[in-house]
């Protein structure tokens, strides 16, 4: 052996080894650094994809991921598409050519066409895509690039107004959707006030109940979701019965021991439409109506973190303060009385009773007060463990003080009967002690 250390690197599959002319360690390492760029120099660097194939390369990620759901994969397609409606050309572009300045132009714009969510999710779609074509680039050697997406900028999300039916419009709501809404429309009634009296969601979960999962015994319902993706959270739940849910389930179960499916519809969006244009009350969505359920707990002074159980949250009612903790019109004016900045009256006493006189004490009957007194333990009754003796023949003895010194005087005099100087004296007397531990 030479002694000399050498370099080997592997490059597309292909190993290079070259001596590096030193057999001193450190200076290795200099040249090794040296030869690795040589190296990158003379190899071919490989070229940034196009948006379009980079796309393609998201696409194929998420279709393989088990982690995501059936229908995250359909939203970010629905965001994919709408890149391509609102940014003409971004297909043929190569990722290294897409500027900032260019992101943020087009979200601007993006911005003041779309609701809030959509267009954050959209503008996050398009990083991660973007971000798939530079991994793939990094992956067989090439540079790594900022992402020009991050210069597009979410906004901020406004919380919006709910408006929801009173209770007496919900009613309404439902009479009109079960007369005026055709054949299906008893059906569409169901659903309706199944969503409201149960909080469930209406596609990943309430459309998937069975009267399996109905457990009359302890009056709940098992909540498993969509039988491939589950629950949104992916656990099990069990929702309690509230007493017109109970009352629905009960008209609508068919024999004593049912199965299959609750439910005869998945959807009635047209027909809640319908029927809140022709009351005469905003239009409402499946979704409003989980938001109504949660409103009629709270109204009815049930807990934040265990509605947020209800609805299936795992924040401990984080979520549920932020979009539930409002209250609805009738609720809040009847709080509203409760409120006032006048002081409470006092009952003035009746004239016609006279004040009973208070019974003057005598000075003797009062234990001393102030410093002095609590420093030598002079409290009303007797101090634990203070020594006094009674004379035989005391009857009832009381005890007050005449003197409040260091060594003071207790007179036994006839009164009530402490529980604790218990016996049975043979004649009453009079006579003074002396407590010499004090």
């Amino acid at each position: 052996s030479s002694g000399s250390y050498f370099a080997r690197v592997k490059i597309d599959g292909k190993i290079i080894r070259r001596s590096l002319d030193t057999d001193v360690f450190t200076t290795a390492k200099l040249k090794l650094l040296d030869f690795i760029k040589e190296t990158n120099l003379e190899r071919k660097a490989p070229a940034f994809p196009t948006f379009a194939e980079a796309q393609a390369l998201f696409e194929t990620k998420i279709d393989s991921d088990p982690r995501v759901k059936p229908q995250s994969r359909k939203y970010r397609r629905w965001c994919l598409r709408k890149l391509e409606l609102s940014w003409p050309g971004l297909k043929t572009l190569r990722i290294n050519e897409i500027t900032e300045e260019a992101c943020r132009e087009w979200s601007s714009k993006l911005s003041q066409e779309i609701a809030g969510q959509y267009y954050n999710n959209t503008i996050a779609t398009l990083r991660l895509a973007i971000q798939c074509g530079i991994d793939s680039v990094h992956r067989q050697g090439g540079q790594r690039i900022e992402n020009p997406a991050a210069a597009a900028r979410r906004v901020r999300i406004k919380q919006s107004e709910l408006k929801l039916p009173e209770s007496d419009a919900f009613q309404r709501l439902v009479e009109n959707i079960a007369k005026d809404s055709g054949g299906w429309g008893p059906r569409d009634a169901n659903l309706v006030e199944f969503l409201a009296y149960s909080g469930m969601r209406a596609f990943s979960e309430a459309t998937w109940v069975t009267w399996e999962d109905v457990d009359w015994k302890r009056k709940e319902i098992i909540v498993r979701g969509d039988p491939t993706t589950g629950t949104k959270n992916g656990e099990v739940r069990r929702v309690p019965m509230i007493r017109d849910l109970v009352d629905l389930l009960t008209r609508l179960k068919p024999s004593e021991n049912p199965t299959g499916s609750i439910l005869r519809v998945r959807k009635c969006q047209g027909a809640l439409t319908r029927a809140c244009k022709a009351i005469g009350i905003p239009r409402i969505t499946h979704h409003d109506l989980r938001h109504l359920f949660a409103t009629n707990c709270i109204e009815n002074n049930v807990d934040i973190p265990t509605v947020s159980r209800w609805l299936g949250h795992k924040d401990g009612g984080a979520l549920a303060m932020r979009v539930y903790g409002h209250l609805r019109n009738e609720h809040s004016a009847e709080m509203a009385q409760r409120v006032t900045f006048r002081r409470p009256q006092k009952t003035p006493r009746s004239t016609s009773e006279p004040d009973a006189p208070e019974t003057p004490r005598a000075s003797s009957d009062r234990a001393p007060r102030g410093r002095k007194s609590r420093r030598k333990g002079l409290i009303r009754g007797f101090k634990p463990g203070l020594a006094v003796e009674i004379p035989a023949g005391i009857t009832s003895p009381t005890i007050s003080c005449t003197k409040v010194d260091a060594d003071f005087d207790a007179v036994i005099e006839p009164g009530a009967l402490p529980p604790r100087l218990g016996g049975k004296p043979e004649a009453p007397a009079t006579g003074i002690t002396k407590n010499e531990d004090n």
